[in-house]
């Protein structure tokens, strides 16, 4: 039985394809279409799925939408009654496209894809809740899914177990942690649902001088961790921006101006909120915990991409183990509608996991084989190397341990915001530049954002304070002390942006300012040749960390195919793009022609 699940129309549309209960395929609408964070129908990502199954949509048993669009419909108009005659302007822009197109989805499904066979509307949170339990390793658990808003639902929790997914309880719009964090991305200057992880990354350089301002004012928090926010200081409900004046006023002053110099007040806020949603989702899970008698819990929705608070939740020990869906945001939508399908709405049994995680390192989206890369050189006349298995692996460590800068296009593309090694960027973690030279000369991003480390799943808990796994990029741990640095006094004293360039510890380049780093360990059965890379590295070098950031730039989606990975090499100052065998070193180039102005572009997103 073949089920095509579906998220569309708010942001990351997705699409992804079971097999009975096996993954085939899943990717990110934006892969394919450039645009970030595309909302459109997914019909780029429906083609790769139908492709990879090998069927046509005709074979599909089912098709799934992540949520239902007549209750969201139901919410908005309510929402917008509610508070009339305000929002106005915000109503006269969203309305037209739900009557002509949101709000009719099974007859756009229908019309899109000619497709005749039977469409099903899972709940939001519903879908979350499957996306994250059945690839999870557990055979029973409980959830918790967080984000800004699904239909009505905006927190969901509950039990899952071969008898299907209990919801025990929810919180409604428009109450979000979610919108919350998200209103504090707007005031201090940056994109909603696209920078939320900036907020997080500028949260240590900032004190949480604004705790209690928040709790005072904004959210009433109970010890359950259930809250309601005071909406006199919103406007997300009927407006157009996520803050009023009210809130400005509260803060001292109006948001941020995007691209405008980052002040300690804007570090400050972000450190501030983090530590509220933190303290939030620890109550939340207690609560769980409490009610259920689980031992362990799954999480998914945009909030679980939080990895700072869920390393926190991993170390507080309140569940023996979590598990978070490496696409935790509305594009696992897609993923969980169709699992949701299988499971709940056909009554199929669930196969016993045996402790097996069944997301398949999230390596769910295109590959392309060597001959296929060959012909893209060939027909644009592009000089390479081509080396076997072996000489790869000696030939790109010695670039890392040179201090190279490596485009590693590798294998099938995540399914996810996270790049995991196959669309990635990497270099040496124990370089004292390579934050810096990847920030500004590579990525075009901000200065203070922090690079993830990939390491070798055997050697992690020798590097950084983990007993676990963490192969989706999903959790904060703190460098080993052994190979932190001692600061000075002088080191010491400084506060915010001017820590940004002090050596840390033995791998400066992905130490945060707090000595935690967002950590990837790599096993050798989901990713066999990065792990071999990272291991020959570590042969060469002793450190079996280096470092990995999503091959794009700034305002644009990881690379899909081998002409976006050479687009991006060329615009960048990546050294070296290495796609499957292939190996293009920069100064071997011809002159690269591109008729758009990039690095404006990119400055300006």
């Amino acid at each position: 039985m073949f089920i095509l699940g579906i998220s569309a129309f708010y942001h990351d549309s997705a699409a992804a394809i079971l097999y009975d209960a096996e993954i085939i395929a899943a990717a990110q609408e934006e892969r394919f279409t450039r645009i970030k964070h595309d909302q459109n129908f997914p019909i780029n990502a429906i083609k790769y799925c139908l492709n990879e199954a090998g069927i046509t949509i005709q074979q599909i048993d089912y098709i799934a939408f992540y949520d239902k669009p007549f209750i969201k419909f139901e919410r908005i108009l309510e929402t917008y009654l509610t508070f009339a005659p305000h929002g106005i302007k915000s109503f006269m822009k969203a309305i037209p496209l739900w009557i002509k197109k949101k709000i009719w989805m099974k007859e756009l499904i229908k019309k899109e894809l000619n497709y005749s066979g039977e469409i099903l509307f899972p709940e939001h949170h519903e879908s979350h809740a499957a996306s994250a339990f059945y690839p999870s390793p557990f055979e029973r658990a409980a959830y918790l899914t967080l984000d800004g808003v699904g239909e009505w639902a905006t927190t969901s929790y509950g039990l899952c177990s071969e008898n299907g997914i209990k919801i025990l309880g929810e919180l409604h719009f428009p109450h979000s942690l979610g919108l919350l964090y998200s209103a504090f991305t707007y005031y201090t200057g940056f994109k909603v649902n696209s920078g939320e992880y900036k907020v997080m990354g500028l949260a240590p350089y900032g004190k949480p001088k604004y705790v209690q301002k928040i709790y005072d004012h904004l959210i009433d928090l109970k010890e359950d961790g259930s809250f309601k926010m005071n909406m006199e200081y919103f406007d997300y409900c009927a407006g157009l921006t996520m803050t009023n004046d009210k809130f400005n006023n509260l803060f001292e002053g109006k948001p941020r101006v995007p691209e405008t110099k980052l002040t300690q007040k804007e570090m400050d806020l972000a450190r501030s909120v983090q530590e509220v949603t933190e303290n939030i989702m620890l109550k939340m899970a207690k609560h769980v915990k409490k009610i259920t008698n689980e031992k362990y819990l799954c999480l998914a929705g945009g909030v679980a991409l939080n990895c700072v608070a869920n390393g926190k939740l991993l170390r507080e020990k309140i569940f023996d183990d979590i598990w978070i869906q490496p696409a935790a945001g509305d594009a696992g939508g897609a993923l969980g509608a169709a699992f949701v399908t299988y499971y709940q709405h056909l009554n199929n049994k669930m196969p016993n996991k045996n402790g097996k995680d069944l997301q398949r390192g999230s390596y769910l989206g295109p590959k392309y084989s060597n001959n296929e890369i060959h012909e893209f050189l060939s027909l644009h006349s592009l000089p390479f190397k081509y080396y076997e298995d072996e000489k790869l692996l000696d030939v790109v460590s010695d670039f890392i341990s040179a201090g190279k800068v490596i485009g590693w296009f590798q294998g099938r593309m995540e399914f996810g915001p996270r790049a995991l090694g196959s669309r990635t960027i990497i270099g040496d973690a124990r370089s004292p530049e390579m934050q810096k030279n990847m920030n500004l000369k590579i990525k075009f991003r901000e200065g203070f954002r922090p690079f993830a480390p990939s390491v070798l799943a055997e050697k992690a808990s020798d590097w950084f304070e983990i007993d676990r796994e963490s192969p989706y990029m999903l959790l904060v741990a703190e460098v080993k002390k052994e190979k932190q640095r001692k600061m000075t006094i002088e080191e010491e004293n400084l506060w915010g942006i001017e820590q940004l360039n002090i050596i840390r510890s033995e791998i400066p380049a992905v130490t945060h300012i707090d000595y935690s780093a967002r950590l990837q360990t790599v096993n050798r059965q989901d990713n066999p040749r990065y792990h071999a890379l990272i291991n020959r590295f570590y042969e060469k070098t002793g450190c079996p960390v280096i470092v990995n950031t999503s091959f794009n730039v700034r305002g644009e989606p990881i690379v899909q195919s081998p002409k976006d990975a050479y687009t991006c090499f060329m615009r960048t100052g990546i050294d070296v793009l290495v796609l499957e065998n292939f190996v293009l070193c920069k100064e071997e180039q011809p002159e690269f022609h591109d008729d758009l102005d990039w690095r404006q572009k990119y400055e300006l997103d």
